[in-house]
């Protein structure tokens, strides 16, 4: 017995070495015990005349979960669960005031304050070392920070999640909540706390006056959701870390040119395996529990342009940017001094930062070129203006990412392929041919005159377009053949951009996982370090060895496509039949996976990569 209490006081004690995971069969005996408490309390909800629950049985329920929340995220970052009560205290205030208030002025007063005071907090604890590194490599000064910063997790979603309910309460698309333990489970509710998806005022908060509902078929859909998390992120995302992406990253010098490009294309899998997979696991426990978490992945690899990609990743912050940032800039209408304003500034630090002659020439090309347009070109201001308030989203949602300069360098990748994209889909063929005939002929010029491994990589790139461009050409005038090669042109579309997608993706991985008081250099070696590697001459001689040597990689690599590549249609089918399967089939089938899914188990258990964020 005394075994048994001492088990049940380590579920909720902090451990810093052990956070709180979804992997961690200790977080299933913790959920289990707190929803068979929940069962009890919701097993006498009663409805309102309105469909509403009781507001007794409503605040027992909410308040219950809020108070498991705390725990949860207790166990996950220790003492900065205070951070996390003052948030909502913040919040929580702030709304009434904006709701009770009279004074348009006051009513703006308290939506800057939340605004400001949360986005202080954000750049306080992920942005310090970021800011100082920038300070003093701008003045040549050595000011340091005299305290150990740790970033909080999660803090950016419940940051994030905070702002959204003051600005939709101060515009009044929802009113205030009054209640404070309905509003700290908004903020808290633990199944997407540390990763998200984000969490919308306006989708989520009506969620909170429902009475409890758990149909059959929905009860099986929450397990599949929870299965198939933890299918990606044991089988697929953390078996292809340990054995081959993190071995690449953490020393590329010592792998082949093939090896560090595998590893990039890996690593796409990889971290969508992780990411979704934690949201697959959040949005079934949610449904457990008879929440509805959005959906924040459409089978992002099935995308056909850079565009096409940020509507299908990460979808919950894609849309919190266009609708708090990209929009408020000005979006598709226009663009105003704070617009170029954030451009310039970002662009000027980046070129004091890197030191380096030509990134300099060409960021101050830019913005010559940008205010030339502005002063002789009227008629394309609105374009431009759409184009900047692009950019400053992608560069902002990169800082949101991490404070290194990878992180903004993986945000401007992103958002100079969405500018090519809209530049090229309203060019002719004859304007498309000639462009690339131009750019691959100049770098192939340029890598025979410096031999630059970075030179031959995009010299490289260019000629593989293209190539691929003048056979979809031809093709084209092929009449017969008109629907197979609009198939054609989608494959090699979406295989363009997933490869564009992981190439970016060299940025972003290399200022994970690190220290942000070194992030910016140690972060900025390994990627050149790669792209030194990938621009190198190929043996081609080796590739069938290194295929063999990480066999079981790049099978369980293949098969992790296919699947994703499957049609839409089919998924849905055996979501549908695994959850309409007999009770006793459905929990045969989950012990045979909790089998198998042990045998992935690593010795020490990854962290969900967006955890840091």
């Amino acid at each position: 017995m005394s075994d048994i209490l001492t088990y049940l006081a380590s579920l909720f004690a902090f451990n810093d070495d052990h956070p709180l995971l979804f992997t961690q069969i200790h977080f299933w005996v913790l959920f289990l015990i707190i929803y068979l408490f929940f069962g009890l309390i919701v097993a006498r909800q009663r409805r309102q005349p309105d469909g509403s629950l009781d507001p007794a049985r409503r605040v027992l329920r909410n308040g219950y979960l809020f108070a498991f929340s705390l725990v949860f995220y207790y166990k996950t970052s220790g003492l900065f669960v205070l951070l996390l009560i003052f948030s909502t205290l913040l919040g929580w205030i702030l709304g009434i005031g904006m709701d009770h208030s009279l004074s348009e002025t006051r009513r703006k007063t308290m939506r800057t304050i939340g605004v400001v005071l949360n986005l202080g907090l954000l750049c306080f604890f992920k942005y310090a070392y970021f800011f100082t590194d920038i300070f003093n490599a701008t003045f040549g000064t050595e000011y340091s920070i005299g305290i150990k910063i740790l970033l909080p997790v999660g803090i950016s979603f419940f940051t994030f999640q905070n702002i959204s309910y003051i600005v939709d309460v101060y515009k009044r698309k929802i009113p205030h909540v009054s209640n404070l333990l309905d509003f700290g489970f908004y903020t808290a509710f633990f199944p997407q706390l540390v990763a998200g998806p984000i969490l919308r005022a306006d989708q989520f908060v009506p969620q909170l006056y429902k009475p409890f509902f758990l149909s059959r078929r929905q009860f099986g859909i929450a397990v599949f959701w929870i299965c198939n998390g933890l299918i990606k992120k044991l089988v697929l995302s953390d078996y292809l870390a340990v054995n081959f992406v993190d071995r690449v990253f953490d020393n590329p010098s010592l792998y082949t040119p093939f090896e560090n490009f595998s590893a990039l294309m890996v690593y796409s899998l990889q971290v969508y395996a992780d990411f979704s997979g934690y949201t697959d696991i959040a949005i079934g426990v949610a449904m457990l529990m008879g929440f509805y978490l959005p959906v924040n992945f459409n089978s992002p690899y099935k995308a056909q342009n850079p565009t096409d990609f940020w509507r299908r990743w990460h979808m919950s912050l894609s849309r919190w940017l266009r609708d708090y940032l990209y929009i408020p800039l000005g979006g598709n209408r226009t663009a105003g001094f704070t617009s170029y304003f954030i451009l310039a500034t970002i662009l000027l630090i980046a070129a004091f930062r890197l030191h380096n002659l030509w990134f300099t020439v060409a960021v101050c090309t830019i913005i010559a070129v940008v205010l030339l347009l502005l002063a002789f070109r009227p008629s394309h201001r609105r374009t431009l203006g759409t184009n900047v308030n692009n950019m400053d989203t992608m560069l902002l949602g990169g800082m949101w990412h991490g404070s290194s300069f990878n992180f903004i360098t993986w945000g401007g990748l992103n958002g100079l392929g969405i500018l090519v994209y809209k530049w090229w889909k309203d060019r002719s063929w004859g304007t498309r041919l000639l462009t690339l005939l131009l750019l691959a002929s100049a770098l192939t010029a340029a890598s025979y005159l410096t031999q630059s491994p970075l030179i031959n990589l995009l010299a490289f790139c260019l000629q593989v377009l293209l190539g691929g461009y003048l056979l979809l050409f031809l093709l084209s005038r092929i009449k017969k053949i008109s629907s197979l090669n609009t198939k054609i042109s989608s494959v090699w579309a979406v295989l363009i951009t997933f490869v564009f997608i992981s190439f970016t993706r060299l940025f972003f991985r290399s200022g994970s996982n690190l220290d942000p008081a070194e992030a910016n250099e140690a972060a900025w070696n390994t990627a050149s370090m790669m792209v030194d590697r990938i621009g190198s001459r190929w043996n081609l001689a080796q590739i069938p060895e290194i295929l063999s040597n990480y066999s079981y990689v790049f099978i369980l690599f293949a098969f992790g496509m296919l699947v994703h590549w499957l049609p839409t249609r089919f998924k849905r089918r055996y979501r549908i039949w695994f959850a309409q399967m007999p009770l006793w089939l459905m929990a045969l089938v989950v012990i045979i996976l909790a089998v198998v899914l042990y045998q992935f188990v690593t010795a020490d258990l990854q962290p969900f990569i967006y955890f840091q964020f």
